[in-house]
């Protein structure tokens, strides 16, 4: 079962820093983690990894540690930068606004984020750069509202700029429900004689009216899904709901939404045409660079391993030859065509922790290229960017799937993760779905993406072992209206009691089970393959078999150049690059025309947004599913 083959990238390692007095030494024990070892020593995990930069890939038992002394780290450490002690309940989004710093620059900060994740008591470096220290809140005048006819929690807490639990905190009556003329607490806390007030007659803080919104119509155009709707109106999904409840039942060409005035400005950029580029030639050569990472300095200088038998062991020189494979064919579909485009493939001799990327970069002077694909690697990829970043050169990320950094020049060519699950729920709605979701007690990342960016989803509760019950799962599925069973789990028992669950329910009831991310499980000989069709298994991917008389000719072609069929590299190999070139001929600023056009190669979708106002991600994403003939096919 094929779903996504794009490689995940690690993050980028820190440079060592040598810290000026003192040092101690510290054998690791097993079980124990940075966490552990910081809180020994009093020191923070970052200050551990600053001086020991492997222990961020693994910590194994009888690894020598440097510790910093304390005394040494009061030397370096600068006035500005703060420490921050995690709380029960807090997380990562409420920690980077107390202090106002990005989620990036908080995890580069603290690299054991990206893989231990966010736990009470560790204890986090916040970059001294953006960090601000908590303002100190001083004691309030209590502020009330009273509560007006079709007002709700939600858009309380946002009119004051507080969340709703801190609005049933301060209101516990609220909790179970919001009624009309309730007379809500919003800052400070009510004076000792409020009580006795209020029985004689309600004494009131007059509450300054937020400046009145304006809004608009906005038609909904095709194609246009919940997720891009919010980022085209600079929105949260939950925030476009309150305003156009009529949206959770899926979006629809045509319907008239109510939008804050002034920001469908940005809806050039979300109506997006699929198209076939047709080359514009001028007579002006482009100058196109790829940095492949063939490291033919390292692969020479094995004096163990002869090239036969590196090629067998090394699987990231297999797959850089395979898309170099399928690059090759592309250039030659340029020469056919008659492109004037010069192509200069050079070894980017990168490693999965780093590279000379400025040495490359100077040497063949990329600062004249028109576009660079590659290298591989993201923290690579973005070391370029930022180089040729004052040439605004166009640097394509070939195959990384890590979200990374937001650099102006950089163009991420593989959708990451939040877009895929985004494109699927989006489908789902657009067919006026009944969303419902079958999730492991151990997928707590998924709950908890589920609650903050999929809130009208309802989760199926499970039974005290942690598994399905027909007749509650049963009790959610609404007649009349296909129901989507999104099951996250790897639990072999409870994959079976669900897909059991779903299948007594189709007698009456349109079912259908979706996944979000790749599932071994489902591949084992335990869970039926008739049963995975019969529910019409649905999930979104990055690619999708081409079988086309174009994709028959073109594997044609490559088994006859290479003697093997294409591999799903290889075919990248051609779609990112016979892009890339494509682009270039359009007589217009590379940029230009991916603001304006989508493509489709062969197997993989085009379409690029901008991320954070700096730089772009493709939104290309397909949703397969199992049809009755045993295949894998696109959804409409």
């Amino acid at each position: 079962m094929k779903y996504f083959f794009a490689i995940w990238i690690p993050v980028l390692m820190f440079t060592n820093l040598v810290i000026s007095q003192g040092t101690i030494t510290h054998k690791v024990e097993s079980g124990e983690t940075i966490n552990d070892i910081a809180k020994k020593y009093q020191v923070t995990p970052y200050d551990i990894y600053k001086l020991n930069p492997d222990a961020q890939r693994k910590l194994s038992p009888k690894m020598m540690l440097l510790i910093p002394a304390k005394a040494a780290l009061k030397k370096v450490a600068t006035p500005a930068e703060i420490t921050h002690k995690v709380l029960p309940k807090e997380t990562l989004f409420g920690i980077e606004k107390k202090y106002n710093v990005s989620d990036a620059d908080l995890k580069k900060a603290n690299p054991f984020l990206e893989t231990e994740g966010l736990q009470i008591d560790q204890v986090l470096v916040i970059p001294s750069k953006n960090a601000t220290k908590p303002k100190v809140v001083l004691q309030e005048k209590p502020l009330y509202h009273d509560v007006l006819p079709k007002e709700t929690k939600f858009s309380i807490a946002k009119k004051y700029g507080i969340t709703i639990a801190e609005l049933e905190k301060k209101n516990p009556e609220i909790v179970a429900n919001l009624t009309i003329g309730s007379h809500l607490l919003i800052k400070g806390n009510p004076a000792k004689n409020a009580v006795v007030l209020s029985q004689k007659e309600p004494v009131r803080q007059e509450v300054v009216a937020a400046p009145v919104k304006k809004y608009v119509t906005y038609e909904v155009k095709p194609k246009e899904t919940l997720y891009s709707l919010s980022k085209m109106f600079d929105m949260s999904q939950e925030e476009l709901l309150v305003l156009n409840p009529e949206l959770k039942n899926g979006v629809e060409i045509g319907m008239l939404l109510k939008v804050p005035a002034g920001s469908a400005s940005s809806a050039v950029q979300e109506n997006k045409v699929y198209a076939d580029l047709t080359p514009k030639i001028n007579g002006v050569r482009k100058k196109m660079v790829m940095l492949l990472p063939f490291n033919v300095v390292r692969v020479e200088g094995d004096s163990v391993n002869s090239v036969v038998e590196q090629l067998k062991k090394d699987k990231f020189l297999n797959m850089t030859l395979d898309f170099y494979a399928g690059a090759l064919m592309a250039i030659d579909s340029a020469k056919t065509l008659g492109l004037p485009i010069d192509v200069q493939i050079i070894d980017s001799e990168e490693k999965k922790y780093g590279s000379d990327i400025a040495t490359v970069v100077k040497a063949n002077n990329l600062q004249t290229a028109d576009a660079v694909v590659g290298p591989f690697y993201q923290n690579n990829a973005e070391t370029t960017a930022r180089l040729l970043g004052g040439n605004n050169v166009p640097v394509i990320s070939p195959l990384s799937k890590d979200a990374g950094n937001s650099i102006a020049n950089l163009y991420q060519s593989v959708p990451v993760n939040d877009v895929l699950k985004t494109a699927m729920f989006d489908y789902m709605r657009s067919k006026k779905g009944n969303i419902v979701a079958v999730v492991d007690r151990k997928k707590e990342s998924v709950i908890q993406y589920l609650k903050l960016n999929q809130p009208d989803v309802r989760l199926v509760p499970l039974t005290e072992r942690g598994s399905v019950a027909a007749e509650t799962l049963r009790g959610m599925l609404v007649a009349g209206r296909m129901n989507y069973v999104v099951m996250e789990t790897a639990n072999t028992m409870m994959i079976k009691a669900t897909i059991a669950s779903m299948l007594s329910a189709m007698a009456d009831y349109q079912v259908q089970l979706v996944i979000l991310e790749p599932n071994e499980t489902l591949d084992t000989d335990e869970i039926s393959f008739s049963n995975l069709v019969k529910l019409k298994l649905m999930y979104p991917s990055v690619t999708r078999d081409n079988n086309s008389p174009e994709g028959v000719v073109f594997e044609n072609k490559f088994r006859k150049i290479n003697s093997i069929a294409p591999s799903d590299y290889a075919v990248r190999g051609f779609d990112v690059t016979f892009d890339t070139m494509m682009r270039l001929m359009q007589n217009k600023p590379f940029e230009e025309t991916v603001s304006a056009v989508a493509t489709e190669q062969f197997e993989n979708k085009f379409e690029y947004y901008k991320k954070d106002n700096a730089g772009y991600i493709n939104k290309g994403v397909y949703i397969m599913y199992y049809d009755a003939d045993l295949t894998e096919k696109v959804a409409n």
